[in-house]
């Protein structure tokens, strides 16, 4: 989950398209322009290869805060987590 943040924050998408899971990867992915502040990850569970992790992220999107909290589904394949698609949960 952090190196995919540190992936957004930079701008790799080449990096968050490979630990995509490949059934739910977009072919393309185009990133705003929004400068990520922050991440704070809030619960962390594996099962297996199964994983979840609860996040949220803060970014400012021209001029505004925004805070990002979402749910997540990993997976992990040949020793590599991959995400599979997030839920996303009301901010407080």
């Amino acid at each position: 989950m952090r190196s995919r943040y540190s992936a957004y924050a930079q701008g790799l998408i080449g990096y968050l398209l490979a630990t995509w899971h490949p059934s739910t990867a977009p072919g393309e992915l185009a990133l705003s322009p929004v400068k990520w502040l922050g991440l704070e990850v809030r619960q962390v569970q594996a099962v297996g290869d199964a994983g979840v992790v609860e996040f949220v992220a803060r970014y400012r999107d021209g001029g505004h805060g925004v805070r990002l909290h979402e749910i997540s589904r990993f997976v992990r394949e040949d020793g590599r987590w991959l995400y599979i698609d997030g839920q996303m949960q009301e901010t407080e």
